[in-house]
């Protein structure tokens, strides 16, 4: 079922208050809701039912569920044989939630003198909240002592929903996606969610798979609904990544 309307949320809709995913536009792809406000109850029901917020400063707060969705699971991602040399030639290091806000923040600035960003002063304030409740995290690559790459987003359970990523250096996102990928083949994590379609992730190995086929991926993995605490501690040179 599909139809040309979008529903309107208020703020005191119940944090669950989501049209059925089904009822999706088609174009623009996947727009299902908008309204509402970005509490932490809300974008967890949100994430659980495979929705998520994007909008650009000066729009209403729009929520999507796009289809097909694009994802890595374990086993997905390519490592090119010139990513391997890097890696083995690098002396970089990963790092997890040491620096969460610099990471969002660089992930939030603008990538040519003509490009906005979605992420929103709204969305670095929930998303930051989100990472002191313990469901939102950065993977941080930091050399010399200088955060150089990474990605953030949030965990539900054993599902990872990827945010953002930035690199400063060449290969430095690549890094922190790899790290992700090193995360579920340990069991840790069993997808992760990267949304949007992109030429650049199908490069990397990522799938397109059908929404009510990752709707069903969620339900699994996310059940129960807590946030991930196993988090190495001590930082991981990023030779020891190295296939």
């Amino acid at each position: 079922m599909n139809n040309s309307r979008v529903l309107w949320l208020s703020a005191d809709d119940p944090p669950d208050a989501f049209p059925a995913v089904e009822n999706a536009l088609r174009e623009p792809d996947g727009l299902l809701a908008a309204g509402g406000d970005l509490s932490s109850d809300r974008l967890l029901c949100a994430y659980r039912q495979g929705i998520f917020p994007w909008y650009d400063d000066g729009q209403p707060l729009l929520w999507w569920s796009p289809d097909p969705r694009c994802v890595f699971q374990p086993g997905d991602l390519h490592v090119s044989r010139r990513l391997r040399r890097s890696l083995r030639q690098s002396t970089s290091e990963v790092r997890f939630n040491t620096d969460f806000a610099e990471v969002i923040r660089a992930c939030a600035a603008p990538r040519g003198p003509e490009s906005g960003t979605w992420i929103t002063a709204d969305m670095l304030s929930a998303y930051e909240r989100l990472h002191r409740e313990g469901w939102a995290h950065s993977i941080e690559i930091w050399q010399d002592g200088s955060l150089v790459g990474g990605l953030y987003g949030l965990v539900i359970g054993r599902a990872f929903f990827g945010e953002s990523m930035f690199s400063s250096v060449d290969g430095a996102s690549k890094i922190a996606l790899l790290t992700i990928s090193r995360m579920m083949d340990a069991g840790d994590f069993g997808i992760l969610d990267c949304q949007l379609v992109s030429s650049h992730l199908l490069s990397l190995g990522a799938q397109i798979v059908p929404r009510d086929a990752f709707l069903a991926t969620l339900s699994r993995l996310c059940d129960p609904p807590v946030p991930f605490e196993n988090w190495p501690i001590d930082p991981i040179s990023t030779a020891d990544l190295a296939p």
